[in-house]
């Protein structure tokens, strides 16, 4: 089977859901499937890779930044990714399209079908549909609502990252929706047992973009509440709060206790969630993040919004708690408990570690190659 992954963007352009098709594609690759990714490129400087036995190609773009992409850059990458899809379809012959989020990659997927006939498969991962990201998008839905309707009726199956997103697509565009989790590799830490000492001091950490959806500027806000002083926090990311951000944390004087790495590779962020004790994610809306299944599988207590985005990876009480969204008083006192009370963390921790085995990528990929292979039996 051929399948042409298309997808605004890939690593190391983007966020969660470009690291999510690129997993996805890696895994169909390991067995034995030819991929191809068309997706977008920093600037305007097209070029052609191979990652990990996926070819890569992107196509000159007015994207300006790394971890962001806005909506007139989005819709650049379908109009400059328009003839070289055709070509890869007429020339390379994919058996069928894989396309990462509706919006805006589901509209060339849909495009390219109805030129050629090639089936493709649509996965949702929160910000693509109504619902998922309301103060951003449902402006944006209400007015590209017919062709939306189009795009996910038109799709041969349809997926989503998590129950959330499952939910909302099937009440907005009325039609079976089939939910694949967000996966992760979990070879290297299956025979290993969850942490059995806590780091002195405990060891929070935050990982993703400083954005408003992620709520940076309210995660440091919590940290100047704790009234036990031991623990120190890692902050991987960057993005538009980063000034507001490290001008909280001198306002709060947590300098010494908090890190700023910015972006980092996937290497270095294993490293850093290995020897960590509690993710810690305040954020206002979630599809799945990826950020969240990584630290189950590395053993991690999750202290988390109580979003349903975040309710396949956080059992309330169980991995972690989940906590009235933007309320400081209860985030604070849940991470105070959590370092007073060494068997809460070492059971939480535990705990996480178990409910990996859901996200395992073997499994998940195996779903998507049911999904990706029943398309070939299609009229």
């Amino acid at each position: 089977m051929k399948v042409l992954v298309l997808c605004y963007e890939y690593p190391p352009l983007g966020g969660g859901g470009g690291r999510v098709a690129q997993a996805i594609a890696e895994q169909l690759v390991k067995r034995g499937y030819e991929v191809r990714v068309q997706t977008a490129a920093l600037g305007w400087r097209s070029k052609r890779e191979t990652i990990n036995g996926v070819d890569v190609f992107r196509t000159a773009s007015l994207r300006r930044r790394e971890d962001t992409c806005g909506i007139h850059e989005m819709g650049l990458y379908c109009v400059t990714s328009f003839l070289p899809t055709l070509h890869h379809i007429w020339k390379w012959k994919p058996d069928v399209v894989h396309a990462h989020f509706a919006v805006p990659t589901g509209l060339l997927a849909y495009v390219v079908h109805t030129i050629t006939g090639v089936p493709y498969v649509l996965t949702a991962h929160l910000g693509d549909v109504p619902g998922g990201v309301p103060e951003q998008t449902d402006n944006l839905f209400r007015l590209i609502n017919p062709i939306a309707q189009l795009i996910w009726k038109s799709a041969a199956a349809c997926t989503a990252v998590s129950s959330f997103v499952q939910k909302l697509a099937e009440a907005a565009y009325e039609r079976k929706v089939i939910r694949i989790l967000n996966g992760v590799e979990l070879e290297q830490s299956a025979t290993r047992n969850p942490n059995s000492e806590l780091s002195t001091p405990r060891h929070l950490v935050f990982v993703g973009r400083l954005s408003v959806q992620k709520n940076p500027v309210f995660l440091i806000n919590i940290l100047a509440r704790l009234q036990n002083p031991s623990w120190k926090l890692t902050l991987v990311g960057d993005g538009p709060y980063m000034d507001e951000v490290r001008q909280r944390i001198a306002t709060t004087k947590l300098r010494e206790k908090i890190t700023v790495t910015g972006w980092l590779d996937a290497v270095a962020v294993q490293r850093i969630l290995r020897d960590a004790d509690i993710l810690v994610m305040p954020s206002l809306s979630e599809g799945l993040p990826v950020a969240g299944v990584e630290a189950l599988k590395h053993g991690l207590a999750i202290v988390a919004s109580d979003i349903p985005g975040l309710h396949d990876v956080v059992e309330d009480g169980v991995n972690g708690y989940r906590v009235p969204l933007n309320d400081l008083d209860a985030f604070a006192h849940k991470l105070n408990w959590l370092l007073e009370s060494d068997n809460t963390l070492l059971a939480m921790k535990h705990a996480s570690w178990n409910k990996a085995r859901e996200f395992d990528m073997a499994a998940i990929t195996d779903q998507y190659e049911e999904v990706l292979s029943s398309t070939l039996s299609l009229p």
